[in-house]
């Protein structure tokens, strides 16, 4: 079976690559968007099994970018987790008005990650029903 695709959305270089980390520990294929522009691009490209999308960016910020992914066939019912620094309900209530599958808040954990990778793609691995 493939690996599980996880598009990591931010404009940190040191968050990316603190992503990706973690996912590549967890055997899924990582792809890499700096903007909300350069993930609808990835996403229409490489249609990923689950994104992982930074709220606050430059061009396109987390919100629009996820209402344009909602927009688009591909992923239309693809699994989108906004993660943002802000934990106030207006805030989290912005990113599922946005149509986000659910909201993290940063700083999470590896365990906090785990839970959310296992409920949307199955498997800590990568891929369904193997480990």
């Amino acid at each position: 079976m493939r690996r599980k695709k996880v598009l990591l959305v931010d404009d940190s270089n040191t968050v990316l690559l603190l992503h990706q980390m973690m996912m590549g520990e967890r055997g899924y294929e990582t792809l890499v968007a700096r903007d909300g522009v350069e993930a609808l691009a990835r996403a229409r490209a490489e249609t990923p099994d689950l994104v992982f999308l930074d709220v606050m960016m430059p061009h396109l910020d987390g919100l629009e970018t996820c209402r344009a992914l909602r927009e688009r066939e591909p992923t239309r019912h693809t699994p989108i987790i906004l993660c943002s620094s802000r934990a106030e309900p207006a805030s989290v209530q912005a990113g599922f008005e946005s149509g986000c599958t659910d909201y993290l808040t940063k700083p999470f954990d590896g365990a906090e990650l785990t839970a959310l990778l296992q409920r949307y793609l199955g498997s800590e691995r990568g891929t369904r029903g193997i480990d």
